[in-house]
């Protein structure tokens, strides 16, 4: 059996174009994933690799849509292969089915983290740059009108923790960050 493997980082992004390349590819079964590839807890990447038996073919569009670092792919080839499964990945031309095709999926696996390694660094010093010219300033800060209600509602014991990051749509971090800062304008205030 073909199965196809179809990645993208978000909820937002699309999925037709890898998918017409996979069914091009003549695939039986097709597994979909809509999250970050910076791990390998990713439910159908499981889901498949479990569903996978002896003779199968796991068929990828790129080497970066099934893993995001060298050792999470050796690491997914070394399953694979253990369970006689067959790995082609369509952009690379690779199939672990040939000598050189399990040696340069090491190589491109190494370029593919090589590249991620550079895009993280070059996004730091142009954060750093925009920073010393004062043209960066981090993330919007999320705002929520009914901060100061809730707050109150919290401080009082009226409602949890946690009921009040639910009302605000806020993280743990959010949601204790603005209250720590709240507490320090209090403080300056009296």
């Amino acid at each position: 059996m073909r199965i196809g493997y179809v990645r993208v980082s978000t909820e937002q992004q699309h999925t037709e174009r890898q998918q017409v390349i996979l069914n091009e590819m003549d695939v039986d079964k097709m597994f979909v994933d809509r999250c970050s590839g910076k791990n390998m807890n990713r439910p159908q990447l499981q889901e498949m690799l479990s569903f996978s038996r002896a003779g199968d073919v796991i068929v990828v569009e790129s080497i970066s849509r099934f893993a995001r670092s060298t050792r999470d792919l050796l690491h997914l080839i070394d399953v694979l292969t253990k369970k006689d499964v067959q790995f082609i990945s369509k952009k690379e031309s690779l199939d672990t089915s040939t000598p050189s095709g399990r040696f340069m999926l090491t190589v491109f696996g190494a370029l593919a983290e090589l590249e991620r390694d550079q895009l993280r660094q070059r996004q730091l010093e142009g954060i750093s740059i925009a920073k010393n010219n004062g043209a960066y300033h981090g993330r919007k800060r999320m705002v929520n009108s009914e901060f100061d209600r809730i707050y109150a509602e919290w401080i009082e014991g009226r409602i949890t923790a946690t009921q009040a990051m639910k009302k605000l749509s806020w993280s743990k971090s959010t949601f204790y960050r603005r209250v720590k800062e709240r507490k320090i304008s209090d403080e300056k205030i009296n």
